[in-house]
């Protein structure tokens, strides 16, 4: 990335692919060796992956989207990257949530609950639990799997439209294009707040399917748009040194991004914050667990290490950014953003780690009858290496994608207000 020509960045997206295999091929090893000696952590290493890249176009997708519908002038110029990128979406959900979900033996160690023959932390079979029973109609395995699948098809149709209608754009000059995406956006806006806000309750929520929250969904669509947002702004800093966005980044483009980032980081701080609050007021066992399970050891009745893990949430992804961001010059000096954008996507992490990791895993010699999956033990350095796996592979196709398409929408209508932006 480190030339302004498109079409010489070839031999890069090569090098991102190799790294994206050797990595996933790494992480998937050690998935498949967990699961056959029952040690089922390294399994959500995958997930955890697959889910953090998930996140970040599902995060880009909706604000292509967004943009497109409010016909946002500022936005054409960072928008075709979001464009680019947003070609892995259903390939990340292919090669890491798909292969989870349609293998029995990853689908039983990562989503207990289609194991029937799975011990709870009372000592009875999942198959016998009334409250999944009383769930069935929802948490069963075909209708997953079925559910799964429409979530490649949807966000595949998505992504489908909105890039070709925008690319042909380019060659084609027709300003019906503009209309269609306008079109597919203006739909595909409810369709993907509803997908996204499913794929939250199965991938994650479901984990403890005990538990749940309405408000879940609307979580993961703030930390998506976190993590998007993060990573537009450490690439637009990588393409405007060097890349094809030499010259034409400019300081109001990256005021537009610091003001959605502080917007967005309120957003999460209220929806983090609300579930809590509304789940502690409540005090309803049924709910409380999933909050107690990463406050206390069960045995000692003490803070447990994901206790700190919550106070690092609270500190490092909310106050931190969120005093940051209110600074004028925060937002429009470069390196200031760039730095800001690095907490929230570590933070981002740390956010996934905190609703994938802590379960109940049953322990017949423990006291309370089960034992809280730790935070600190070598699984992190998996976790770690999937998000590079995955992320090389996204990137192998968003540099693909740079070598065969236009890196500037010269015809978009809206692309000299784009250039010239001012605030």
């Amino acid at each position: 990335m480190s030339t302004s020509s498109p079409h010489a960045l070839t031999a890069h997206w090569k090098k991102f692919l190799a790294v994206g295999v050797v990595a996933l091929a790494v992480v998937w090893y050690f998935a498949f060796a967990g699961v056959q000696h029952h040690d089922n952590r390294q399994a959500l290493s995958v997930l955890v992956g697959s889910l953090f890249w998930v996140a970040v176009l599902i995060g880009m997708l909706m604000l292509t989207m967004i943009t497109r519908v409010f016909d946002a002038g500022w936005a054409p110029l960072i928008r075709r990257n979001w464009e680019l990128l947003i070609a892995g979406l259903p390939v990340v959900i292919l090669i890491g949530i798909v292969p989870l979900a349609f293998l029995p033996d990853f689908r039983h160690a990562v989503w207990y609950w289609t194991d029937g023959s799975h011990i709870l932390p009372s000592g009875h079979e999942v198959g016998h639990d009334p409250i999944l029973l009383a769930k069935s109609w929802f948490l069963n395995e075909s209708f997953f799997l079925v559910r799964i699948a429409l979530y490649v098809g949807v966000f595949g149709l998505l992504v489908a439209l909105l890039r070709r209608w925008s690319f042909a754009q380019d060659t084609d000059r027709t300003a019906g294009h503009t209309h269609r995406l306008h079109a597919v956006s203006a739909v595909g806006i409810p369709l993907g707040a509803v997908t996204l806000t499913m794929l939250a309750f199965d991938c994650l929520m479901a984990l403890s399917y005990h538990w749940f929250s309405t408000m879940y969904g609307v979580w993961f669509f703030a930390l998506s748009i976190r993590l998007a947002l993060a990573v537009t702004v450490i690439l637009t800093y990588k393409l405007s040194n060097g890349g094809w966005l030499d010259g034409l980044l400019n300081q109001a483009h990256r005021h537009v991004l610091g003001c959605l980032m502080l917007a967005f980081t309120v957003f999460w701080a209220y929806i983090s914050f609300s579930q809590y609050f509304l789940i502690y007021t409540a005090n309803i066992p049924e709910e409380t667990f999933w909050y107690n399970i990463r406050e206390f050891d069960p045995v000692t009745n003490l803070k447990n290490e994901w206790w700190g893990v919550s106070m690092y949430l609270i500190f490092g992804f909310f106050f931190l950014p969120f005093l940051s961001l209110l600074f004028y010059r925060t937002k429009i000096v470069a390196g200031r953003l760039l730095t800001v954008a690095w907490i929230i996507l570590v933070g981002g992490i740390v956010d996934l780690w905190f609703n994938a990791i802590p379960r109940q895993v049953y322990e017949k010699s423990a006291p309370e009858g089960f034992v809280v999956t730790p935070f600190l033990t070598s699984s992190l350095f998996l976790d770690l290496l999937a998000i590079v796996g995955f992320g090389g592979i996204v990137f192998a196709l968003f540099l693909r994608g740079a070598s065969r398409q236009e890196t500037i929408p010269v015809h978009d209508p809206r692309i000299l207000e784009s250039i010239n932006y001012h605030e």
